[in-house]
């Protein structure tokens, strides 16, 4: 009897202790893991949600993925992606963070292809002091006096050569014109001026380039990366040309661009010098052609915009400083112009998403992110989100004529509108890539008229092009021959 009290003691006791033990141990594990990586969900096997991801970045609303996943786990949510855990960010505060601290806590990365194409030594990719000092050195270069001085007079030659060669009842896809222009611009500016045939074939060549950016690495005839990478061979092998003729030449008043003064005013091996212009190139080229793409698309589905930014052009035509172009305080008068390429830019976006991976181990709030994974801020979700910008899907340039937006649309600082990116990477040619478009757009709607053919469903990746084509049909305005500006 003795023993089964015993007994019958015992086992409640032995039950208590470890049930006491496994309270300590849940205690302990509870402290050792409070801080935790974002919720989120791992996906399938191995691919995780990366069809998931590329499906919704290839079609006309990049963050329809990512807002499934914000109503589900937050503003900060955890995923799989490309075989990696990644933290994905719609949250204007966390983005800001992570811009802020590039090269501290977190760093660029990018796919293989991509990395391979735009080069080690390129602006776009390098690390640490590197990518400080040619940020730096890209960001002297295109300062707001060289755009004055440098590049106001040449962007507009530029347009008048390209815009002023189509037809009335001509049709046109539009984005191939932008991208031409575009790339005339970068050669023209970059490398100084160059023939039509040249333009043409770099055209060629830097479309076969971004082509294999984010393709499959795989170096054998066939492959969009092997096709890419021959491109850039030709490519370089074309600014080493210019390197060599501008050394054998010395230096001259003007046509030097901006390679010229890179030779002259920096000390940068020949490697560092072409992978230095090859980023610029891409980077420019890409850009301002697919928000110069975006700006005219949406007038073109906005006809009270489109009436408004004409009659602003319209009335800059009397303004010509002498020699046939506008000048700076032309430029400066476009009030709703900028208004109108800053909601192309919101709307459309350069940066709709960053991809940055950790570098050790960051704890934000409650969370831990772990050393390797991927961080990618995905700005388009704060662009288009309805708690931050009343019918954010809408093309509404007159939003930012409302003084309460005025903070908001300050890109260099604040975190609800980063169209250029920010931090350490902020976009070194933003100014000239405003100033650029908005050239663009007055000699566009000055000189032409246009109607779209049919219906087009827009796509923002991998790069700036429309999945059928945005094609029109181009008729030239007529005006008096005293309005028109000259060609000289």
């Amino acid at each position: 009897m003795r023993g089964i009290c015993s007994a019958t003691f015992t086992i409640p006791s032995f039950l208590f202790i470890v049930f006491l033990v496994q309270l300590l141990v849940r205690k302990k594990k509870k402290e050792k893991t409070r801080y935790r990586l974002p919720p989120g969900r791992r996906g399938w096997p191995l691919i995780g949600d990366s069809f998931s991801w590329y499906n919704a970045v290839a079609g006309s609303h990049p963050p329809q993925f990512v807002q499934q996943q914000v109503n589900r786990f937050g503003k900060i949510f955890s995923c799989s992606l490309f075989g990696k855990w990644a933290v994905v960010s719609a949250d204007p505060t966390f983005n800001r963070f992570i811009m802020q601290n590039e090269g501290k806590l977190f760093q660029s990365s990018y796919p293989k292809s991509f990395r391979d194409l735009v080069g080690k030594n390129g602006v776009i990719t390098v690390q640490g002091e590197q990518q400080r000092k040619l940020h730096g050195i890209a960001s002297n270069m295109m300062r707001l006096e060289k755009l004055k001085f440098h590049f106001l007079d040449d962007i507009q030659l530029v347009m008048l050569q390209t815009l002023n060669k189509f037809d009335s009842n001509q049709v046109i896809l539009l984005q191939d014109v932008c991208r031409m222009v575009a790339i005339n611009l970068m050669v023209n500016q970059l490398l100084g001026a160059s023939t039509e045939t040249e333009i043409k074939e770099m055209a060629r060549l830097f479309s076969d380039f971004v082509d294999g950016c984010l393709s499959l690495p795989v170096n054998l005839p066939g492959f969009a990366y092997h096709t890419a990478m021959k491109a850039r061979e030709r490519i370089i092998r074309k600014i080493n040309k210019t390197i060599e003729k501008r050394r054998r030449e010395g230096s001259s008043e003007g046509g030097n661009g901006v390679l010229g003064r890179l030779l002259e005013e920096e000390n940068l091996p020949d490697n560092e010098v072409a992978d230095f212009i090859i980023n610029l190139l891409f980077a420019g080229s890409e850009t301002t052609a697919k928000t110069m793409l975006f700006a005219v698309y949406f007038l073109t589905q906005c006809p009270v915009a489109m009436q408004q930014l004409q009659d602003e052009q319209d009335s800059l035509r009397g303004d010509w400083n002498g020699v046939g172009m506008l000048a700076w305080q032309d430029y400066k008068a476009m009030s709703f112009t900028m208004c109108v390429i800053d909601e192309a830019l919101r709307l459309g976006g350069i940066a709709i998403w960053l991809m940055r991976e950790a570098k050790e181990e960051v704890v934000y709030q409650d969370y831990v992110i772990p050393k390797g994974s991927f961080v990618v801020p995905f700005l388009s979700a704060v662009h288009l989100d309805e708690n931050l910008y009343k019918e954010a899907t809408t093309f509404h340039p007159w939003r930012w004529m409302d003084p309460a937006n005025q903070e908001k649309r300050n890109w260099r600082s604040s975190p609800f509108y980063c169209p250029f990116g920010g931090g350490a990477r902020f976009c070194p040619g933003a100014e000239l890539s405003r100033l650029q478009i908005a050239l663009f757009l007055h000699y566009f709607v000055t000189t032409y008229t246009w109607s779209q053919l049919k219906e087009d469903r827009m796509s923002f990746f991998p790069s700036a092009r429309l999945v059928n084509g945005f094609q029109i049909r181009l008729t030239k305005r007529h005006v008096t021959d005293s309005t028109l500006p000259s060609q000289n």
